[in-house]
């Protein structure tokens, strides 16, 4: 099979591994007080060029959109977000499960807009109604679309006027860094987003995500928030020392880089056998629309998802490209869907 369903579902990339191996004989303090998270802190303000922010490393996205939320909003505060915002989509509820309603928008291909927070925003009059509070995006989106540099200033105008915060989901930041179509930088993106995270999970770590937290007035006692809700990991510098093996020599760009590169392939390929395409992603998710008879042929030699129903017997289905993604894997899968193509074609005549 040809592993096309998402980019996380392998081990780490092999850098990473000798990183955990030469670590494995060392002795560390606990829940990231350790050096190797200390350094991979500094390497990741660096980074951000955002000298006072916290940094604090968790294991996976949903923990820390939970831990994040919970901790920068009172009770009776709520969530604005895309409705196909990770949170609102494929977190079992976790936001709301900590008492956080989530105020979902229709997405333009999974983006948000000023004047979808501002309408939502205006439609919660008083007390008798959740107070709209934090503005949640993901970058790049959950359709592999992407916010430019001036969407991005427009949604953080909009949050101050209306005194919100803007929160970024980066489960897959580093694609979208990476992206032809990227003109955000990691410093613009510290400078707009109140708090951020920097996802590992899915960019060849074997787990972990980095939340910077940027204004002042959320980092006090986040730490508290980590450990009550089960965030804060004793082994805490095997996250840290993850984080310093890509970091350091500019690895976690490179592994994000090859896995656009190799989405282009497969989108250009599939672009010129006439497939389109549910949403214009610009990384590594691809979202083409096939007949569902085709669909299940496909599954036969690939692994991917099935995203969603397109009407008139046809599905979105949904590829995803990693550093591990060979060339003749995309080359199969384009000989494989001209294949069906063809066959197809010939029945029909």
């Amino acid at each position: 099979m040809r592993f096309f369903m998402n980019d996380y579902g392998m081990g780490a990339h092999p850098a990473v591994l000798d990183a955990l191996a030469k670590a494995n004989d060392g002795l560390y303090s606990g829940y990231g007080t350790d050096g190797h998270s200390r350094r991979a802190a500094g390497l990741i303000r660096g980074l951000c060029a955002a000298d006072g922010a916290d940094v604090h490393f968790l294991m996976g996205g949903t923990q820390t959109n939970l831990a994040a939320i919970a901790a920068f909003l009172r009770p009776h505060e709520a969530v604005i977000a895309p409705a196909s915002g990770h949170i609102n989509v494929h977190e079992t509820g976790a936001i709301e499960a900590a008492g956080h309603k989530i105020l979902a928008a229709a997405p333009d291909g999974g983006k948000l807009g000023p004047e979808q927070v501002r309408s939502l925003y205006v439609s919660c009059t008083d007390e008798h109604m959740v107070k709209p509070r934090l503005v949640f995006i993901s970058q790049p989106t959950e359709c592999g679309t992407m916010y430019s540099l001036a969407e991005l200033r427009s949604l953080r105008g909009v949050c101050d006027e209306l005194g919100l915060l803007l929160y970024i989901d980066g489960a897959r930041l580093a694609v979208a860094l990476t992206a032809e179509a990227n003109d955000a930088s990691l410093p613009d993106i510290a400078g707009l987003a109140d708090a951020f995270y920097i996802g590992g999970t899915k960019n060849g770590l074997m787990f972990g995500e980095v939340l910077v937290i940027v204004n002042e007035a959320l980092k006090a006692d986040f730490r508290y928030i980590m450990k009550q809700r089960g965030a804060m990991m004793a082994k805490g510098f095997l996250i840290g020392l993850q984080f310093c093996a890509v970091l350091e020599n500019g690895l976690y760009f490179e592994i994000a880089a090859q896995a656009n590169r190799q989405a282009r392939k497969l989108q250009g390929g599939l672009a010129r056998l006439g497939v389109e395409f549910a949403f214009r992603s610009v990384t590594n998710q691809l979202f083409p629309i096939f007949d569902n008879s085709m669909i299940a042929e496909l599954e036969a030699g690939f692994d991917f998802e099935r995203w969603s129903d397109a009407g008139g017997g046809k599905g979105v289905i949904r590829f995803v490209t990693t550093w591990r993604t060979l060339d003749g894997d995309i080359y199969e899968l384009l000989a494989r869907v001209a294949e069906l193509q063809a066959a197809r074609a010939a029945g029909r005549k």
